[in-house]
């Protein structure tokens, strides 16, 4: 019996049994194609309905021409989508999952059109979006009557497909929340005013939702508790707004942020730097203050943080929707007694929300097996069992050594250092990046679980190799800062990141941070420093700091970067250095930029492979090199490459 007691009771909501309280809740995953549900979407739900999740609400889904807010958004303003919709909602049923759908209009938040020309938005008023400079038209009587019967039409469309119902999506600034908000809602014809007045638009819709549905159908309304913005909804305007609304709910589910503002949008997926389960003090104000049911999300990553939030009564549902992307089988895992085993979301963002940001299908770094389902989701046992030799211990060594030995070819991994990891032990050093420690545990794990033999302190050579005559060799050796040829004159102290990371060296007091890679390790290296009584200064060679990261991430370490007083300057490229003087070049003009009365450079220059061991084993044995020792990437890469090169075997 599972130990969790709230997570796994059952909750009832207009005659529909969620078997627990873990959702899936709404999110994009670029899977559709043309704006429909395919085959990969379902694949996609089925695993974490096998995997036991209680409730699934499905992507946005477009009730109007004008809902079109991404290019791969899916719709729901015709007949054809019936069919996609009930095959993944019979598929996910099979296994006693709920299943809604949210229904969605963006008003002005309009990130790209299909054509790449600008979109023209609509909203509540003529108040612009800040985060994508959209100005939008204010909506006529004639198109907001349009709005709401695309609500009613799509949801009807829903009902006839057999899903359980749908949520109406008033959160992250989008429509509804347009007109609630008395900063963006500046009508005078009767919507805009005091609060009832706002929430007419919002009435209307639930209203024609009903109608057009049946008394059984589910309708929800998802909310920002606040949209963490000085021109956003805040908690008290959002809480009597649910207040008001609820005798026409049956659930209010509570996020944070909003679209219109960088700032706001970091809440659309909180990245690590945020607490996890940052919302639950909320979710407490919000859940004693209604009669229906409360759901919440927002970084709630693991089982324990959910029992403890629905333990205390702070919510009734968990949203937990990364931990299912990471993890599929999350709830059943859980469930039966085994929560060591699940596999935990480091809210890295790379490969889900990172993916979406890119226009690409949402997976996960950790698990590149999610939004992969039809090639990777059923593991194959090999044809013919292989001895397997792992050199390395990183990421992609890791994933390589689970997925072969899970396939069940006998597996060696061996580690040079004391330590598995490889880069994950540095990058857990960095200022708010402990988290990303759990890639190197959660690997760990997998291989123990799999059966893998580790041997650290161990570097494999050729001798090794002729000793062990293992059928195949996977090197995954890594890589190792990268110094590149540049001017030097004089004293000046020069380090990598990977010095300071390991606290080999002393530094002088002005630093300036040189960051070729655009990524996470520069601002970190920079912040660390400053942290620690260093004055600071960062040169980026790229447009601005972080470029290559994504967007959430990077404008919450862009916020703490501009708090701390960081010195930021773009377009730099590193040219040379004397004893107290760096000099750069400008990467757009070609001119010089030069930073005076410097006492160390740190080089922040990207790696370079360490693949010495490939030209070693020549002739000897088959050798699959995979992972930085190929092309210093990222984790992602790594592991995706783990992964592949183990289904070859």
């Amino acid at each position: 019996m599972s130990t969790f007691k709230h997570l796994f009771e059952p909750l009832h909501i207009r005659g529909k049994r969620l078997k627990n309280r873990i959702m899936s809740s709404g999110h994009d995953t670029s899977i559709p194609t043309d704006n429909l549900v395919n085959e990969r979407l379902i694949a996609y739900h089925k695993a974490r309905a096998e995997g036991g999740v209680g409730l699934i609400v499905l992507q946005v889904a477009g009730v109007h021409d004008s809902a079109r807010y991404t290019s791969h958004v899916l719709m729901a303003t015709d007949d054809a989508c019936i069919e996609g919709y009930r095959r993944l909602a019979d598929t996910c049923h099979a296994h006693g999952t709920v299943v809604l759908s949210q229904i969605f209009h963006p008003g002005r938040e309009i990130m790209e059109s299909s054509d790449g020309l600008l979109a023209v938005a609509y909203s509540a008023s003529a108040v612009p979006n800040e985060r994508f400079r959209v100005m939008p038209r204010a909506l006529d009587q004639a198109m907001i009557d349009e709005i709401v019967q695309g609500y009613a039409d799509a949801a009807h469309r829903l009902h006839q497909a057999g899903l359980d119902g749908v949520e109406v999506v008033a959160s992250h600034g989008y429509l509804p929340a347009q007109f609630i908000n008395p900063r963006v809602n500046r009508r005078t014809d009767g919507y805009n005013g005091e609060l009832e007045q706002r929430l007419r638009f919002v009435r209307e819709v639930i209203a024609a939702v009903r109608a057009a549905t049946s008394p059984d159908f589910i309708i929800g309304l998802r909310i920002s508790a606040d949209e963490r913005d000085a021109e956003g909804l805040n908690e008290d305007e959002s809480l009597a707004a649910v207040q008001a609304l609820q005798t026409a709910l049956d659930y209010v589910h509570i996020v944070a942020g909003t679209s219109a503002s960088l700032g706001g949008a970091v809440h659309i997926v909180p990245p690590m730097a945020i607490e996890a389960a940052y919302l639950a003090r909320e979710a407490g104000t919000f859940k004693a203050s209604l009669a229906i049911p409360l759901f919440v999300t927002g970084r709630i990553n693991q089982p324990q943080e959910a029992e403890l939030i629905l333990a205390r009564g702070q919510a009734d549902v968990c949203g937990m929707t990364r931990a299912l992307i990471c993890d599929p089988q999350m709830p059943n895992k859980t469930d039966s007694g085994h929560a060591e085993d699940v596999r935990a979301c480091i809210a890295c963002n790379q490969a889900c929300i990172g993916h979406f940001h890119r226009g690409l299908p949402i997976s996960c770094i950790q698990h590149p097996e999610t939004g992969r389902e039809q090639q990777f989701g059923q593991l194959q046992t090999a044809p013919m069992r292989k001895r397997v030799m792992v050199a390395g211990g990183g990421p992609a060594g890791m994933k390589a050594a689970a997925v072969a030995a899970a396939r069940g070819h006998a597996v060696t991994l061996y580690e040079a250092s004391a330590q598995l990891g490889g880069q994950v032990q540095l990058a857990q050093l960095l200022p708010r990046r402990a988290e990303f420690g759990g890639a190197s545990t959660n690997l760990q794990r997998e291989m123990q679980l799999a059966g893998v033999e580790v041997l650290r302190n161990t570097r494999v050579d050729r001798a090794l190799v002729e000793r062990e005559k293992p059928d195949v060799v996977i090197v995954a050796t890594g890589a190792e800062p990268y110094w590149p040829a540049f001017e030097r004159g004089g004293e000046l102290q020069v380090v990598d990141a990977w010095q300071v990371l390991r606290d080999e060296v002393s530094l002088g007091r002005s630093v300036l941070v040189v960051d070729w890679r655009c990524d996470w390790i520069g601002p970190g290296i920079a912040e660390r420093l400053v942290r620690a009584g260093h004055q600071v200064q960062l040169a980026v060679n790229g447009t601005h700091c972080g470029e290559s990261l994504p967007l959430y991430v990077r404008d919450q370490m862009a916020g703490e970067l501009h708090k701390l007083g960081i010195a930021i300057t773009p377009y730099a490229r590193l040219y040379g250095c004397d004893d107290n003087t760096v000099y750069l070049q400008h990467t757009a003009s070609g001119e010089p930029m030069i930073f005076e009365n410097i006492d160390t450079l740190v080089l922040c220059q990207g790696h370079q492979p360490v693949d010495t061991l490939v030209d070693e084993l020549e002739g000897l044995v088959e050798v699959k090199r995979i992972g930085d020792c190929l092309a210093p990437r990222t984790a992602e890469e790594a592991i995706y490459e783990g992964l592949k090169v183990a289904w070859t075997l």
